[in-house]
């Protein structure tokens, strides 16, 4: 049997604690432990980016990470981005630009578009391709999403305005 540590982190801005197998990952323990399942296992191997969280503001890929070296970090997923019931703006652009067609991908696309929209809130066409480049879609042909992205950015700048 696997020796469980405890692993403190700060989940969607909520102080979380749960005891966690060694060894495991951060995928396995937001889904099991923590009840987070917008995070997606898709290949467990880091190529896909079904799984891409933002850990103390930097994108990761959660099937890759332990979730023992989380212990005292700061986690966002796509389950944390919306607030009283409004979509992020992220959200409501890949809703309405239909850029989730099965929705596996999805989560990890919208933690990739954050991370970068934090970074450059204006970004160009080739700056969300850039971006989006760890994460695997095969439904969508990538434009609505990229799309979905541009119109987000653009939705933040008239809001800021």
């Amino acid at each position: 049997m696997a020796k469980k540590v405890p692993l403190q982190i700060t989940l969607n801005g909520e102080e979380r604690a749960e005891f966690v197998e060694s060894g495991s990952t951060l995928l396995t323990a937001l889904r099991d432990r923590f009840d987070d399942t917008s995070p997606k296992g898709g290949c467990n191997q880091g190529t896909c980016g079904a799984c891409t969280v933002i850990i103390d503001g930097e994108l990761r890929l959660a099937c890759l990470t332990l979730a023992e070296m989380c212990d005292g970090a700061s986690v966002q997923t796509t389950s944390g981005m919306a607030k009283g019931g409004v979509l992020h703006p992220l959200q409501r652009a890949f809703m309405e630009g239909f850029a989730a067609q099965c929705g596996f991908c999805t989560p990890g696309m919208i933690m990739a578009a954050k991370a970068l929209l934090d970074r450059v809130p204006n970004p160009s066409r080739d700056e969300v391709i850039e971006a989006l480049a760890g994460n695997i879609c095969r439904c969508t042909g990538y434009e609505p999403i990229i799309n979905a992205v541009l119109e987000a950015a653009r939705a933040n700048s008239h809001n800021a305005a």
